[in-house]
């Protein structure tokens, strides 16, 4: 090594990578000292239900995704401790492909399959895991992935370890997904490959649909695969519950459909419906359920208990709707701008800064205790706060109304001023 080397190896600064994270802490974790326990990782206490306890008070709760009331209804909590009396929570023992596959595995997937009309499902883990690692799995370098911009976080990551081309287009807009189509093709006529388009049934934040009816519609015109996510679809929206595609009428026109059992089923884990041929692929193809432990059996024989009252009890869907048509049609005629919602997700839009979003979280569970979800800048844009309420089969039209009363004064109050002043509210 000559010395001009050896000199310049010396200049390099060498970072410490516990340094750098404890200089950059991340765009939430910068407020962890502020938010934590707080507005960040708060602990709900007591039965999982509308009503539930908060810093040592009772709050009425708008934050869970337990859609139809199944959290805690008798006959899954009787199913879910009956199988974990009898099989504990460690069996299977070890992964599907090597000695963690059941009859009851198998059985399930099938009751599933059934249910989305699909030929085949395969039973996943955890949603977001396997959301990344069916990405991963059903395309190669040379294939082309086309995406939603207001995607979830899942989808988002497993575009990222594409290792080929991909392409964004603005939510929900056909024309410009019709363009990047263009842009795909292209590209896969070089490559020899093929184009996965990735959408969502109900996206999670704002509530409003994937336009999946239009999406397939182009599917005359432009030769690409179908993967939905329909995690807040699945159980709520359709005849049945089936999902988004159902409720549009266009369910065979999805290729690959995903959703979570964290949602509508109350539960751990989710699954992959598809075409026999694409799901044996997925079997020996998906990295994160290859080389990860089997669906423990309580939680296999819960979601089955859960399936079966999705199916049988039609009541469950039609006490969350009756939720949601009150609520939302309440707050738009108290004024309040709930945006494109077609689905239970219930978003309330205000004007209004960081500083604010702090102030109202406070003002609500403290004041008129009530625990939902505030979100702020940057996941909506500067000036807009988003208050988001999940409605349940288990809430009360009691319920809902107690909720549009106290967005009516926290209403008034954030015109005024009044949360700009940090010292109007605080936390106890």
């Amino acid at each position: 090594m000559t010395h001009i080397s050896t000199l310049l190896l010396k200049k390099i600064k060498k970072v410490d990578i516990f340094e750098r994270i404890q200089k950059n802490r991340g765009p939430l974790g910068q407020h962890s000292k502020l938010a934590h326990g707080y507005f960040a990782f708060p602990k709900l206490e007591g039965e999982l239900g509308p009503r539930m306890m908060f810093r040592g008070k009772e709050v009425l709760n708008w934050s869970l995704n337990n859609y139809l009331g199944l959290a805690n209804h008798p006959e899954i909590r009787k199913a879910d401790a009956d199988a974990a009396q009898f099989y504990g929570m460690a069996y299977p023992m070890g992964a599907r492909m090597m000695s963690g596959n059941t009859n009851q595995h198998e059985h399930l997937e099938a009751d599933l399959a059934t249910f989305v009309g699909k030929e085949d499902s395969f039973l996943i883990n955890y949603g977001y895991q396997a959301m990344v690692s069916v990405i991963d799995s059903l395309v190669s370098r040379h294939d082309v992935i086309v995406y939603d911009a207001e995607s979830h976080a899942c989808i988002i990551d497993g575009v990222r370890l594409h290792m080929g081309k991909r392409f964004v287009f603005a939510h929900n807009d056909m024309e410009s997904l019709e363009k990047q189509l263009q842009h795909a093709e292209k590209v896969v006529q070089e490559t020899n490959g093929g184009i996965l388009v990735i959408t969502e049934g109900v996206f999670g934040m704002a509530g409003d649909l994937g336009k999946l009816d239009e999406v397939v519609a182009l599917k005359n015109k432009y030769r690409f695969r179908l993967l939905v996510d329909d995690a807040h679809g699945f159980g709520t929206m359709g005849k049945t519950g089936a999902g988004t595609g159902e409720h549009f009428g266009i369910q065979d026109e999805i290729d690959v459909y995903f959703s979570t059992f964290a949602k509508s089923m109350a539960g751990i884990g989710g699954f992959i419906a598809s075409n026999e041929q694409v799901i044996e692929y997925l079997k020996y193809n998906m990295r994160s359920q290859t080389f990860a432990k089997a669906l423990p059996m309580p939680m296999v024989l819960g979601a089955q208990k859960r399936l079966d009252l999705l199916k049988s009890r039609p009541e469950l869907r039609d006490q969350l709707w009756t939720i949601v048509h009150a609520l939302q049609s309440g707050l738009k005629e108290a004024g309040f701008n709930i945006g494109k919602t077609e689905s239970p997700v219930t978003p309330v839009y205000v004007q209004g800064g960081n500083e604010e979003a702090m102030n109202i979280i406070i003002d609500l569970r403290e004041n008129h205790a009530i625990f939902c979800s505030v979100v702020a800048y940057p996941v909506v844009p500067k000036g807009v706060i988003m208050l988001r309420i999940i409605p349940t089969a288990s809430h009360t039209l009691a319920d809902v109304e107690t909720t549009i009363s106290a967005f009516k004064k926290v209403s008034e109050k954030l015109k005024s001023g009044a949360y700009m002043n940090s010292k109007n509210t605080s936390v106890a």
